[in-house]
C-alpha cells in the first residue's frame, strides 16, 4: 500500500473501511483480507490507476469473481519484494565482505612484498652474496605467484556467484511482469510498455491496442470447469503471441480479457492483425485432456483503437474496451473499431 495510508487515524481508516465494506457487500466480493486491501485502497483515492480498473469493470457490469479479486490484488496492492529479492541482498553482502577480504590481503601481500625487495636492496648494499640475495628474491615472487593465483581463483569463484544472483534478479524480474496462467504480460509490464509507447506516439508515430474476450466464457466454464477454462485461456494466449510482431505486446489484462499493444502501427494494421487472431482462434480445436473429448469450438470478440496524441492511456484503453462490447453486443465472433462507436453514437 502507499506509504501515506500506513498508519492514518482512527476516525479516517474507520470511515475507509466502513466505505469499502459497503462498497464489497455491493458487489458480492467475500470481505477476505486481500480484498478488503482491494477496496480500502479504492475508497481511500490513494491509487488512481486501482480506481480506474475498478470503475471500468463497474461501468460495463462486470462480475468480481475470484481471478478478477485476484488480478486487482497482484496488479495494483501485492508488494513486490519476493523472497528472492531478499536472499539476493543477503548473499550480495556475504560477496562484497568477501572481496573486502580479499582486497585486504592483496595490499598486505604487497606490502610484504614491497619490504621483502627493499630489505633485499639494503642488503645489496651491505655486500651480501648476490647468489643468495637473487635465491631470496625468487623465493619471495614464488611465493607472490602463489598468493595471487589463490585470491585469482577466489576472485574467479566469488564472480560466478555474481553471475548466478544476476540471472536470479533477471528471472525475478520476469516474474514480477510475468502473467503465471497465460504466461503474457502482466498488468505492470503492461502498464510500463504504455507509457514508454506513448511518448512515441506523442511525437506523431502510431500507436493501437486490441483487446480481445472469449464469447461466453462464463458458459464454457459453467458446463467444462475452470481447468479446461484455464486450457482455453493458455490457448488464446498462444494464438495472441503468434499473431502479433515481436515490437508488439501481448498481455492478460484481466478475468478471460487478453490485451495487445501494437507500436508504429495505425487503426487498419491492428484491426488486420485482430482478424487474423479472430480467424486463428475459431479455427482452433480444443480437446479435453483428461478424456480426449473434442469440445466445442471458442470464439472472441475483439475491440481496436488508435492512440490520439495528447489523451491518457486509460483513456486509450477505455476506448477499445468499449468497441469490445460493442462487438458483444453485435453479435460476437467479430471486431469492431473505435470507428463504429462513432456511428453508433450518431445512430442513437
Amino acid at each position: 500500500m502507499d506509504s501515506d495510508f500506513d498508519d492514518p487515524d482512527y476516525d479516517y481508516a474507520a470511515s475507509i473501511a466502513g466505505r469499502a465494506m459497503r462498497g464489497m457487500a455491493e458487489q458480492r466480493i467475500p470481505p477476505t483480507p486481500t480484498n478488503f486491501a482491494v477496496w480500502f485502497q479504492y475508497f481511500a483515492g490513494s491509487h488512481d490507476d486501482l480506481r480506474n480498473a475498478i470503475e471500468l469493470l463497474i461501468d460495463h457490469n462486470r462480475p468480481f469473481d475470484s481471478r478478477t479479486n485476484q488480478n486487482l490484488f497482484e496488479a495494483y496492492i501485492a508488494p513486490q519484494v519476493s523472497a528472492v529479492v531478499v536472499n539476493t541482498s543477503e548473499r550480495l553482502h556475504t560477496l562484497m565482505g568477501t572481496a573486502r577480504e580479499f582486497l585486504t590481503t592483496a595490499i598486505a601481500d604487497n606490502r610484504s612484498q614491497m619490504q621483502v625487495i627493499s630489505q633485499v636492496a639494503d642488503q645489496g648494499q651491505a655486500g651480501v652474496d648476490p647468489k643468495a640475495l637473487v635465491a631470496q628474491l625468487m623465493n619471495e615472487l614464488a611465493r607472490a605467484a602463489t598468493r595471487t593465483t589463490r585470491l585469482e581463483a577466489g576472485f574467479a569463484e566469488k564472480t560466478r556467484e555474481l553471475d548466478v544472483i544476476r540471472d536470479s534478479l533477471t528471472k525475478s524480474e520476469e516474474h514480477a511482469r510475468t502473467d503465471t496462467l497465460t504466461c503474457l504480460a502482466n498488468r505492470r509490464a503492461l502498464d510500463e510498455f504504455l507509457r514508454k509507447a506513448q511518448t512515441t506516439a506523442d511525437w506523431g508515430e502510431p500507436l493501437s491496442v486490441l483487446m480481445l474476450d472469449i464469447d461466453h466464457f462464463k458458459t464454457f466454464n459453467d458446463n467444462f470447469g475452470h481447468g479446461v477454462g484455464d486450457q482455453v485461456l493458455r490457448l488464446m494466449a498462444k494464438v495472441l503471441r503468434e499473431k502479433v510482431r515481436a515490437q508488439d505486446l501481448p498481455a492478460r489484462y484481466g478475468g478471460e480479457e487478453l490485451i495487445a499493444v501494437l507500436p508504429d502501427a495505425d487503426l487498419a494494421a491492428c484491426t488486420d492483425t485482430a482478424e487474423r487472431i479472430r480467424r486463428a482462434l475459431a479455427e482452433c480445436t480444443i480437446t479435453r485432456r483428461s478424456t480426449g473429448e473434442v469440445l466445442p469450438s471458442i470464439t472472441v470478440s475483439i475491440g481496436v483503437a488508435q492512440y490520439r496524441p495528447g489523451e491518457t492511456t486509460a483513456d486509450l484503453i477505455e476506448r477499445c474496451d468499449r468497441a469490445l462490447y460493442l462487438a458483444k453486443g453485435g453479435g460476437r465472433n467479430r471486431v469492431v473499431t473505435e470507428n463504429e462507436l462513432d456511428r453508433a453514437f450518431a445512430a442513437g
